[in-house]
């Protein structure tokens, strides 16, 4: 069976998305990069205000979860055999593979496969 392996990050809406960033970057330390943050002692997991009309997920809902996962497909597989509702749609990037799904109460999750590690010989 297919399991996340941790939280890939922790998305919600915010009136001003880059004031915020700065304001927990000044008042807690929090690691801000280009406008999100990626925690070093954990490479993979985000936390990110987005834009209070974002459609990355249902406006009725104020944030999403992204899960990290080992084998997206086999995740999404086995998330569709059980009859969960998922998006047909997946994605690649520089840093992983990307699919969604709904919770049985609306609640849009994201799946990622983070690529591996490259070592430093390679």
């Amino acid at each position: 069976m297919e399991r996340v392996t941790g939280i890939g990050g922790v998305f919600f809406r915010s009136r001003d998305p880059a004031g915020l960033v700065a304001w927990y970057a000044e008042h807690l330390g929090v690691p801000v990069t280009d406008g999100y943050v990626i925690f070093p002692e954990s490479r993979n997991t985000v936390w990110s205000p987005f834009s209070e009309d974002t459609e990355y997920w249902p406006s009725a809902k104020q944030g999403m979860v992204n899960f990290t996962v080992r084998d997206l497909d086999a995740m999404l597989a086995q998330l569709r055999a059980a009859g969960v509702e998922v998006d047909d749609r997946v994605e690649d990037h520089q840093y992983g593979r990307f699919g969604w799904g709904l919770d049985p109460e609306g609640n849009r999750f994201e799946l990622w496969e983070p690529l591996p590690e490259t070592s430093p010989s390679a």
